[in-house]
């Protein structure tokens, strides 16, 4: 079987094993955040937060709930990573600095999971276990709820309450994320995937010597790390490292648990506004581009542009063997598509253009099908924006989903699509003109420029993954991505936020012979151009000096 075909029948089985689950999963999760009973478990919870499960929100103080709680989780990842040399299972290791012990909270606490350190060099069982993987379950959850937010923004009239973000999160996690998770695990552990709390151990090597590993709950980690679109490895080799991805099989494994809840979500979405159709249209915008973004990439990679990748069978410099071109390329777009940032293979080792493929992916704010809940919110905004230019070309208030779009509502959807590019160019910008954060470029000309490119469009979309040619562990980037992440994260649910209340509060509008039909074709290829040529005014000129100029140039 030639490595093409078989990148090809890799896509076909994923495609088909996600319509497997698309339905069911997305009809439950829908039930999950519209009962109005409480598990024991949950009940439990609620009664050691102090919370009111059932006490309706509007939406400053749903806002306030996601705050307050991810400032205690940055907190408490913070303390537990600086008090980390008197913790039982540290395996020797030390306290982490300062700068860098703020970057990683923040990192996976704001589901970005980017990592300036080498795992297995660095963390221990009780850092790993009670601090980065309890993270990767309730960051996730988090996105998931704001996402609920703003859709029961659509489904809700006259009201400008948008549930409980207590019971959200709480239901995320117990009902959802666990189950699918311990699942996943327990199959990991089955193809290979390690699960142990042993300590370091001298491994041989095949060239003579030995090599020091520790064991850990890696396949648990790696499950939620892939479920929960976040995507921090526990070694630092991600998931190109046999003890995270042992074989082809678990790679179509994992590519499967990031895309899954992110596509069911718009499942979950037509069910709960109560047109499962208009899902279908989101979900039609999302494959358009994934499938679009994976046929380009394996082009890319598969190009034969000389003896040595002819004999290879295609572009093989940073990628594992075991998962070959195909499986490698389909994995790096949906991880950069779905806010993971989980690699493996090294995106710094593609082709230019495929390099420039990852970023764009990123650039285009990670909506198809993009992070667990974010990618849900993100693609409704841009919807929103696709309603408001159908409205300009025919000179009629637009409307989505039986609410007006008027200009409260198109202001905060403008602020949100802006907030983004503002903070990846602006700190890309100040890190190429100043010679500390230069100096970190293992690279020049436009590789070195890609790289810095590459890491703050990675923080500020909260994709963790990076151009492996840029030493990030100073504290200029430690502290410059900690912002990027931070603001990319919290400042857009803001507006999502402000916008879901504001829609709740509105007067249904009815369907007239004028009304944009949004669960048409039409309006996913409106939505589509949309969300590209929004992305390309945006960036073309950095891609332009970074990727493109590269890709041109080989």
């Amino acid at each position: 079987m030639g490595p093409v075909l078989a990148g090809v029948l890799q896509l076909l089985a994923l495609i088909a094993a996600l319509a497997l689950c698309y339905v069911p999963l997305g009809n439950y999760m829908a039930k999950v955040y519209t009962s109005d009973k409480h598990w024991r478990v949950e009940k439990w919870i609620y009664k050691g937060i102090g919370a009111n499960p059932d006490t309706e929100m509007r939406w400053p103080a749903y806002l306030r709930g996601v705050l307050a709680f991810s400032a205690a989780g940055i907190l408490f990842l913070y303390l537990l990573q600086r008090l980390q040399g008197v913790l039982p299972g540290s395996l020797g290791f030390q306290a982490i600095d300062p700068d860098q012990a703020f970057n990683t909270a923040v990192s996976f606490v704001t589901n970005t999971n980017w990592q300036s350190y080498y795992g297995e060099q660095a963390m221990g069982h009780v850092v790993q276990t009670a601090g980065l993987a309890v993270q990767n379950f309730v960051s996730a959850a988090v996105g998931i709820a704001v996402a609920v937010a703003l859709v029961r923004g659509f489904a809700r009239s006259r009201t400008g309450d948008l549930g409980n973000f207590w019971a959200d999160l709480v239901r995320g996690t117990i009902r959802i994320l666990v189950p699918l998770a311990a699942v996943a695990a327990i199959v990991l552990v089955a193809l290979g995937a390690i699960q142990n709390f042993s300590g370091i151990h001298e491994v041989g090597q095949f060239m003579g010597g030995s090599q020091q590993w520790n064991g850990g709950a890696v396949a648990s980690q790696e499950a939620i790390k892939e479920l929960g679109t976040n995507g921090g490895g526990y070694f630092n080799a991600n998931s190109a490292h046999p003890f995270e991805n042992p074989t082809p099989f678990s790679n179509l494994l994992e590519i499967f648990l990031l895309l899954l809840i992110p596509l069911a979500l718009t499942r979950t979405f037509g069910v709960m506004v109560g047109s499962v159709k208009q899902g279908y249209a989101i979900l039609a915008t999302m494959g358009t581009i994934w499938l679009g973004f994976t046929a380009l990439m394996m082009w890319t990679e598969f190009a034969h542009h000389g003896p040595a990748f002819q004999i290879a069978g295609g572009a093989m410099e940073g990628k594992e063997v075991r998962f070959g071109v195909g499986g490698s390329s389909i994995f790096a777009v949906a991880t950069t598509l779905t806010s993971t940032g989980a690699v493996d293979s090294f995106h710094s080792s593609f082709t230019g253009l495929g390099g420039g493929i990852t970023m764009l992916s990123m650039m285009l704010g990670e909506i198809a099908p993009g992070g667990t809940g974010s990618g849900l919110y993100g693609i409704l905004i841009l919807a929103i924006i696709a309603v408001f230019i159908a409205g300009l070309m025919v000179g009629r208030t637009p409307e989505y989903l039986g609410k007006k779009i008027g200009s409260r509502e198109i202001k905060l959807a403008a602020i949100y699509i802006l907030i983004t590019p503002a903070l990846v160019l602006v700190f890309t910008a100040f890190a190429m003109a100043l010679p500390t954060p230069g100096n970190s470029m293992t690279n020049s000309g436009a590789h070195g420029f890609s790289e810095i490119l590459y890491a703050y469009t990675s923080a500020a979309n909260n994709n963790g993954s990076a151009f492996a040619g840029l030493n990030a562990d100073t504290q200029w980037f430690n502290t410059t991505l900690g912002l990027a992440m931070l603001f990319g994260r919290f400042l857009p649910m803001v507006f999502v936020l402000a916008l879901a209340g504001s829609l709740a509060e509105q007067k249904p509008v009815p369907v007239t012979a004028g009304t944009l039909r949004t669960e048409k074709p039409l309006f996913t290829g409106l939505l589509v151009g949309a969300i590209l040529i929004i992305t390309g005014l945006t960036y073309f000129p950095a891609l332009a000096l970074g990727p493109l100029a590269e890709g041109l140039a080989s």
